[in-house]
């Protein structure tokens, strides 16, 4: 195929950078480039191949694929591809094929190295390792709502499968949502089409409900990129639904991802994801501190960081769970796998033991629990396999009591609601976290809801949870010091955990409960709260801002140790700190502290 120099010239005026680029200047580039076809199924380029140059999608679409043949990304017109190769001398660490027929501008490798050096602003376009600052937008920053195609295609269960398909044609889409009214129903892709309909020889009146995924996984519209792209690896699918309070909103494919990567943690999760045995786990979890030290050089806020390495616990015990199905077979009951704690929360950092239960189904009989029992140990070990160590306080579902029907843990909530001893008290705090992983979500959704509005109700609950959140103190001495350890290993130092981030993490429940909020992580935590007015804007934000600096400063602490060799903890010594920095993190407790006082005063707001 051959383009006239006007088709091209307006084609590539219209992207970024060309688009900026002085008229002569542009138009020597566009000399130089070519037209290549790839029919549909042909590698355009190999793994650890040298690349040709630059490539542009002019049509048709392109899918790229890491080192482990896993899709990462899917583009269309318009999109780049191949420069990361070139600024690594020329070798690829992906491999690229067309998914349909396409037409590709290739622009030479010498000349693209000509124009990064000519050109400052297809340098700062392409180069981003060299421009690129700490926190700009990336997976792991961008939510949801803004990668997402706001109105999704859609039909309603009655269509046939070829008015699907010619829906998805006219629309330029390789997805159709199966909805009823604004109710997600399933959805249908291109493959399905090709592989169920064309593939089994369906008559094209076929139903679209036969050969769609029914109950498709979905996002919220608040999860981050990163979300979105560790789902596609980990069950290798390209499009998810985007919902809000059961209707659905929107639709995250991989085409939207395409400029918003988050390699590092990604490329862990899709080893877990196809990892054959704990063993082979543990290899890809010794790199989560890497991971978190690499992850505090860029930039990254603690949240993302936090929410990323929890993704990768997620990923593994999800893996695990299937393992233990393919060994043990299929589970004679429903169950699901949650976890509290850190995990719980999504604030997991380079030191994380594991906290988990299982709730079955009411089915469930006294001749099925063995399997669950067996299911727990093989999960729970193979986490401890990969350096999620077993819980000091055998907060896990290997422990019997951990592991029970819904009906028995309706009756555990509703105990400790009722008679909120110290023991419940710690117990409510655990399960208060809880958020599942694997299995069948049905069996919380409920139970949550009911438990929180039946606490909530419950003055006295409400004041022992109070008082059981103001154990954790932050480390304040006099005269503007810190009261650090004053014996044992740690002596002198200031536990960032225990002192600094537990206090605000039980403030946080305490907000979620007094205003009946469902957020578990922390900093959404206190987003709900201020926006219900549980807690006041001006003392929210101090709040936030104290936290920030905490979870940081434990972070920056972490990867420091990291960098030097040493296995992660939470014991920081105020002597290594600036005075600039030990006056911020002092002042950044007292507002806890007031805070605390607040909320143990009854007042709970702090002005």
């Amino acid at each position: 195929m051959t383009l006239d120099p006007l088709s091209l010239t307006q084609f590539l005026s219209a992207i970024h950078p060309y688009d900026a680029m002085e008229p002569a200047a542009l138009q020597t580039l566009i000399d130089a480039f070519t037209v290549k076809t790839f029919a549909a199924g042909e590698e355009i380029y190999g793994l650890n191949t040298p690349l040709e140059g630059l490539f542009v999608v002019y049509r048709g679409d392109v899918e790229i694929h890491d080192e482990h043949d896993v899709p990462i990304s899917l583009l269309g017109p318009r999109n780049s591809f191949g420069e990361r190769g070139l600024l690594r001398d020329g070798v690829s660490l992906t491999s690229g094929c067309a998914v349909t027929d396409a037409t590709l501008l290739l622009l030479p490798a010498a000349r693209f190295h000509q124009a990064m050096n000519d050109d400052p602003g297809f340098r700062r376009f392409f180069d981003r390792s060299r421009t690129e600052k700490p926190n700009t937008a990336n997976l792991a920053t961008t939510r949801v709502e803004t990668l997402m195609a706001t109105n999704p295609l859609t039909c309603p269960p009655a269509t046939d499968v070829q008015t699907a398909a010619r829906l998805m044609r006219d629309a330029r889409v390789s997805s159709i949502c199966v909805a009823d009214q604004d109710s997600l129903q399933g959805i249908a892709t291109i493959r399905d089409l090709s592989g169920k309909v064309v593939g089994d020889g369906l008559p094209f009146d076929t139903p679209v409900t036969t050969v769609m995924t029914p109950n498709p996984v979905t996002l919220p519209p608040s999860a981050i990129g990163s979300d979105v792209l560790h789902m596609m690896m980990e069950r290798r699918i390209g499009h998810i639904p985007v919902c809000q309070a059961g209707k659905l909103v929107g639709i995250v494919t991989q085409t939207d991802l395409t400029r918003f990567q988050a390699v590092s943690s990604a490329e862990l999760v899709s080893e877990i994801a196809h990892s054959n045995c704990a063993d082979e786990m543990a290899v890809v979890t010794r790199r989560i501190p890497q991971l978190l030290a690499q992850l505090v050089a860029g930039g990254n806020r603690h949240e993302v960081i936090t929410r990323l390495i929890t993704d990768v616990a997620d990923t593994a015990t999800r893996r695990l769970l299937a393992l233990a199905e393919d060994k043990l077979g299929a589970p004679p009951a429903p169950y699901l796998w949650l976890a509290c704690g850190s995990q719980g929360r999504q604030e997991q950092t380079g030191v994380s033991d594991q906290d988990n239960c299982l709730f079955l189904d009411d089915s469930v009989t006294d001749a099925d629990m063995p399997y669950f029992e067996a299911l727990a140990r093989f999960v729970c070990d193979g986490l401890d396999t990969c350096g999620y160590v077993y819980c000091p306080g055998d907060m896990m579902a290997t422990n019997p009591r951990w592991r029970q029907p819904v009906n028995v843990w309706r009756e555990y909530f509703a105990g400790w609601i009722k008679t909120p001893s110290p023991e419940a008290q710690m117990l409510a705090s655990v399960m208060f976290d809880l958020r599942p992983i694997g299995g069948t979500t049905r069996l919380f959704e409920d139970l949550q809801a009911e438990t929180l509005r039946k606490a909530a109700a419950n003055s006295i609950f409400v004041a022992h949870m109070v008082s059981n959140s103001l154990k954790h103190t932050p480390p304040l001495g006099l005269l503007r010091g810190f009261a650090t350890i004053r014996s044992g290993e740690h002596k002198n130092m200031i536990d960032l955990k225990h002192n600094g981030v537990v206090p605000v993490v039980d403030l946080g429940r305490i907000y979620a409960l007094q205003g009946n909020l469902t957020a578990v992580n922390t900093a959404a935590r206190l987003e709900a709260a201020i926006a219900a007015g549980v807690l006041s804007a001006s003392g929210g934000q101090d709040l936030r801002d104290a936290y920030d600096l905490i979870a940081e400063t434990r972070l920056e602490h972490q990867a420091e140790q990291v960098r030097g060799g040493i296995m992660p903890d939470n014991f920081l010594s105020p002597t290594g700190l600036s005075d600039f920095e030990r006056s911020h993190l002092r002042d950044a407790f007292v507002v806890i502290k007031s805070l605390q006082s607040a909320v143990g005063h009854g007042r709970g707001m702090l002005s």
